[in-house]
């Protein structure tokens, strides 16, 4: 059982932020409440300026959750998306790897970056929640489907089976002090839906954002991306990939088809698709493009691996928590991935 949570902000610094202290004692109080102790690393609240111009800062604090003997688990603040900025400090003389420690490790977004460099070093990890996305959820408690995994998560540090949401959430407008207590708009969803290939498929699963993912390979967000992320080989080779199910899922940011498409054409200039067992796609925030990603998807992905859409994993709400680096056994027909222990 997880008895302490230690919180660090290894991508945007907006936990330490005015504008969301509202938002942070919320979640103080449920962790709390949950018979968690909080722990919050030295600089993850010092604000999105510091934190930006100090990526040495963000990974001192990564370096010490793993060191720090009473942190049970390591739960990211927030996304953001230069998290790659940390490799230097991580990877240049092994630190990472010198304080590394089996510990829950947990969160989205641009910390797909993160979980590349901890799979990197054999660490399982978990995807798809974060402290402010959350556990800080405005409502008076937290959304029902998200809370269940992430308290399946603390009690048992393993996520047995995740099956559909019944309901999605709009995204929220306003998260301002005022939005306290207020319930978002909910939707009845429609389950998994297998796009193409068969509806059982196996294998340990890994990958994030797929906007995450395409910086590997694209400087137009940042100059330097490639040059960090190659060199430091944070995409894993085609050997690692054999057999892997392949999660993906899209940012807040929307993406236009167009750049959906190109984002997926890079992933498959690797030769990735002529090795995966399968992929999982994560439900697009309000269901923007929704139609279109699905037909871009079974375009793009002309080999006949299996790709089960609409998962409750990512920036859409609810979330589910993906156990990475674990075998997971999908089953489109009964609605339920099952990983083994």
């Amino acid at each position: 059982m997880i008895k302490t949570v230690g919180i660090v902000s290894l991508s945007s610094g907006t936990l330490g932020e005015d504008f969301v202290k509202h938002e942070l004692d919320l979640g103080i109080q449920r962790l709390e409440d949950m018979g968690l102790t909080v722990s919050f690393m030295p600089h993850a609240l010092e604000g999105i300026e510091e934190l930006k111009a100090h990526p040495e800062k963000r990974a001192k604090d990564l370096l010490q959750a793993f060191q720090d003997d009473a942190v049970d688990m390591i739960l990211c603040a927030i996304g953001g998306d230069d998290t790659y900025r940390l490799l230097p400090y991580l990877f240049e003389d092994d630190q990472l790897k010198q304080v590394l420690t089996s510990k829950v490790f947990l969160g989205f977004s641009d910390t797909t970056m993160n979980h590349l460099m901890l799979h990197k070093l054999g660490l399982k990890t978990f995807y798809g929640q974060s402290f402010l996305a959350d556990v800080c959820e405005l409502d008076e408690e937290m959304l029902p489907y998200s809370a269940a995994y992430f308290q399946e998560l603390v009690d048992t540090r393993c996520i047995r089976e995740i099956r559909p949401s019944q309901v999605w959430y709009e995204a929220r407008e306003d998260y301002s002090e005022q939005a306290l207590g207020t319930k978002r708009v909910s939707h009845r969803d429609r389950g998994f839906e297998l796009l193409q290939g068969p509806a059982q498929f196996s294998g340990p699963i890994l990958g994030g954002c797929l906007e995450s993912l395409f910086d590997i390979f694209d400087n137009s967000r940042y100059a330097d991306s490639i040059d960090l992320c190659q060199p430091n080989q944070l995409f894993p080779s085609l050997e690692d990939w054999q057999g892997k199910i392949l999660l993906l899922e899209t940012s807040e940011e929307r993406p236009e088809p167009e750049l959906y498409r190109k984002m997926l054409e890079a992933l498959k200039q690797t030769g990735i698709f002529e090795v995966l067992n399968g992929v999982l796609v994560g439900k697009p925030e309000d269901e923007i493009y929704d139609a279109e990603y699905k037909k871009i998807l079974q375009e793009v992905i002309d080999t006949d691996i299996p790709i089960l859409y609409n998962l409750n994993v990512g920036h859409a709400t609810p979330r589910a928590i993906v156990p990475f680096g674990v075998i997971a056994h999908v089953d489109a027909d009964e609605q339920v991935i099952r990983f083994e222990e």
